[in-house]
């Protein structure tokens, strides 16, 4: 069955779960096979990899009777009809790429999530008045470029053919080579932008990726905040030296340097004033990288995040200050570049009201709270209002092979996904 041919929907019902969680697992692990080689999932932005994926996402669409299309960063886009062409369309997705070593849930609940919605309505027989999107975002992970989020930055218009040839991995290799390679062309990245005319709402499931849900035993977050992230990136130039020749007194020693902007990047986020803050130093690359040579240069990148903007930016000021004194005083030269920087995000009240209401509808426990993690929808809501629903994290871990969140956790999502754009479908 497609829903190209589906009489007009009855609007929202009540009762059990519609949504299949064996349908679910085989989708999770149908695309958890699809990974580079090593622990976990390696799904890494701009490679081969992820690309098998956004196909094999592709074809479920397809199958189920969509017209999907890949545009110029891509990202999948798949459209089901409404009954009304004149309405916006109503989107839902998430990402499918990973970070290294990553779990089989993060981004890709909430693709298969929007996936089973589909097939519900079309074993329904239910039909939308707006048309239907799911769209399966490119890059979302900030891991390989620095800047999290570039296939939904480029849907917003957030992001340009400059950011492409700027932003650089580990390796060296451009954001623009990167996607040349998989068979993108960076020039026509403008040609991703959305047109907000098109569309009237976005709701995005996900993983919490924290403990607030399982600690309190609740099924169903309702986000409200996003948090902001500045992210900074060190360069710090010591002198490398023989480990055995060079007398403590006289070293220059860059990775001893970085060492204490790890702690007073830990020390600040901890502090009174910042609390609500984190901090956290995730890349460190030591060169020579040598057992009897002094460490000369070390990078290093800060990722600072909080729901407030104010505090975000002072905070970050502080390490690069703090930091800047602490190689001062050992004698190491230091260079520092913002390479990236995310407002928090307040998700639209109207919309955070229609997702509790469809949480409440389906007799679903929930609650509000707050994601400290980046996310499409809130690149997104720059230009399309959006909504966040979120399902439990075992432990509260992610960006980890032990990333845990249960079929029947998801599908109770996806249920309140679905009973989200029906509400939205009869109010917009």
């Amino acid at each position: 069955m497609t829903l190209s041919a589906l009489p007009p929907s009855s609007g929202l019902a009540a009762g059990e779960r519609r949504c299949d969680e064996r349908r679910i697992a085989e989708m999770l692990d149908a695309i958890a096979a699809i990974s580079d080689a090593g622990e976990g999932i390696n799904r890494i932005a701009y490679t081969a990899t992820e690309r098998r994926a956004h196909a094999l996402v592709a074809g479920w669409l397809r199958d189920l009777g969509a017209r999907v299309s890949v545009d110029a960063v891509g990202n999948t886009l798949a459209e089901f009809a409404g009954t009304d062409p004149t309405l916006g369309a109503l989107g839902t997705g998430s990402h499918l790429d990973s970070v290294p070593e990553g779990g089989a849930f993060d981004g890709v609940a909430g693709v298969v999530a929007a996936i089973e919605v589909m097939r519900t309505l079309a074993e329904d027989g239910r039909r939308l008045r707006h048309p239907l999107r799911v769209i399966a975002f490119a890059a979302e992970e900030g891991a390989r470029f620095g800047q999290a989020c570039l296939g939904s930055k480029a849907a917003a218009g957030l992001l340009g053919t400059a950011d492409a040839h700027e932003l650089r991995d580990l390796d060296g290799i451009s954001l623009a080579d990167a996607m040349s390679g998989v068979g993108f062309d960076p020039e026509r990245m403008g040609d991703a932008a959305w047109d907000p005319r098109e569309w009237s709402a976005f709701v995005e499931l996900h993983i919490e990726q924290g403990r607030v849900l399982e600690t309190e035993a609740i099924g169903i977050g309702i986000v409200d905040v996003i948090s902001g992230s500045t992210r900074l990136r060190m360069d710090l130039a010591g002198r490398p030296s023989h480990t055995g020749g060079t007398p403590m007194d006289l070293r220059a020693d860059a990775l001893a340097a970085a060492a204490e902007v790890v702690l007073l990047a830990e020390r600040l986020a901890n502090d009174a004033r910042h609390r609500g803050t984190r901090a956290t130093v995730g890349q460190l690359t030591v060169k020579p990288n040598a057992v009897t040579t002094i460490p000369g240069h070390v990078r290093l990148t800060v990722d600072v995040r909080d729901v407030d903007s104010d505090r975000q930016r002072e905070t970050a000021r502080d390490i690069v200050r703090e930091a800047s004194d602490v190689c001062a005083r050992r004698g190491i030269g230091m260079t520092m570049r913002v390479i990236g920087d995310i407002s928090p995000v307040v998700l639209p009240v109207r919309l955070r009201d229609i997702t509790i209401r469809a949480a409440a509808a389906l007799g679903r426990p929930y609650r509000v709270l707050v994601s400290g993690a980046s996310h499409d929808a809130q690149m997104i809501n720059d230009i399309i209002p959006s909504a966040m629903i979120f399902v439990p994290s075992r432990n509260g871990i992610s960006h980890d092979c032990a990333e845990w969140t249960s079929s029947s956790q998801i599908a109770d999502g996806a249920d309140v996904l679905r009973a989200s754009l029906e509400l939205l479908d009869r109010e917009r």
